[in-house]
């Protein structure tokens, strides 16, 4: 009997160990494909990491930029999953502030600043190389898909010199809300001449492009030269026509018309400079989630007239006579004209005078005759 127990025992032995055999092996393939996992992981973040900044952009900007991005997500990760998957209506909501330069864009932009920690939303600065205008199709995937899939800075206030990008075309759901301010065309290039030579009062001491030019506007105009050309009118219209080359193709009536369609059903508001006050005040009725506070800040702040151009020259009579010959000027005016007007309506049914005051409208409606009625 002892002798046929020992025996018997081999064959459970054998499959014992067959078994430990699977396992083991099963074991190593699994150990192996994690650390194998890992190292390709490490690689790549590495070879990301060390990319080398692309000429023309600050890489010290962007590091403090990257440090930044991974605080606030670090932030949201610590105060817990949110309650709901999807983030209702006001959260969810995302402007895209794509501002013309030297149209009073960095008096309104400090406004978000200063209200995006008392009104809880985040305002970000797209920096594009050279200040480009025109984004690559590769960068335009990228924006657009962080802007709506970025949830850690949502609700958020985008602002840039960018020229317009159709969301529509990219498939997304969701499009965000754009608003603008222009300016007369003609103030507009004069303010940016001197810009470009004398710089502002907001960082006086930065070293500008053309410093040390002290031709004035008018000579410049008088002597037919580059940077006062009636081609460098043409901004406001390629900036709401958005990315299409024709947009930039300068006097292009396909542009202007595309422009202005844009700026009636792509827009939410656009104001002018020479309005900023009003265009704010609308701003806070209809969106309060982001500018409540606003004109009040605007009217007593100290940053309401915030960036002044400074060694300015008004242009005289002759100057801008000779300018509004050309047909871009005519064009451009146009625009401008046509923005104008419709600011106008806008705020004329939004706002009513009273003693050199202007007031908000309360809600002119209501809901009535209202069926199957409730039991």
């Amino acid at each position: 009997m002892t002798k046929d127990r020992k025996f018997s025992s081999v064959p459970i032995l054998q499959r014992f160990l067959s078994r430990m055999d699977v396992g083991f092996c099963q074991m190593l393939s699994l150990i192996w494909f994690f650390f194998s996992s890992l190292l390709i992981w490490s690689i790549t973040l590495t070879s990301v990491l060390n990319q080398p900044c692309i000429p023309g952009i600050n890489c010290i900007e962007r590091a403090i930029a990257r440090h930044e991005v991974r605080e606030i997500e670090q932030r949201h990760t610590m105060d817990g999953p949110r309650q709901d998957a999807a983030l209702d209506e006001e959260e969810d909501m995302v402007i895209i502030y794509n501002r013309v330069p030297k149209t009073a864009s960095t008096s309104f932009t400090n406004i978000a600043y200063d209200l995006c920690a008392k009104n809880k939303y985040h305002v970000l600065h797209i920096n594009t190389t050279k200040n480009n205008p025109v984004m690559s199709l590769q960068d335009q995937v990228r924006f657009v898909k962080n802007i709506t899939s970025w949830k850690e800075m949502k609700p958020g206030f985008y602002h840039g010199h960018v020229s317009y990008l159709d969301f529509a075309k990219f498939g997304v759901k969701k499009k965000p809300i754009y608003i603008n301010v222009i300016r007369d065309p003609i103030e507009r290039l004069v303010s940016y001449y001197y810009f470009l030579r004398f710089g502002d009062d907001y960082r006086p001491g930065l070293r500008r492009r053309k410093q040390g030019d002290k031709k004035t506007f008018d000579e410049c105009v008088a002597e037919g030269g580059s940077d006062c050309a009636p081609e460098k009118l043409w901004l406001q219209i390629p900036f709401f026509c958005g990315h299409s080359s024709e947009c930039w193709n300068v006097g292009s009536r396909w542009a202007m018309d595309q422009a202005k369609y844009n700026l009636i059903n792509e827009y939410f508001l656009v104001g002018v400079t020479e309005e900023l006050e009003d265009f704010i005040m609308l701003l806070e009725a209809a969106l309060p989630r982001f500018f409540r506070g606003a004109t009040e800040l605007y009217r007593t702040g100290k940053k309401s007239h915030l960036r002044k151009t400074t060694e300015k020259k008004l242009p005289t009579k002759q100057t801008i006579a000779k300018l509004q010959q050309s047909d871009i000027w005519k064009m451009e005016n146009e625009f401008y004209e046509f923005a104008l007007e419709q600011f106008q309506f806008i705020r004329a049914h939004a706002v009513r005078e009273k003693d050199g005051d202007l007031y908000i409208l309360a809600q002119n409606f209501f809901y009535e005759k209202i069926y199957p009625k409730s039991n």
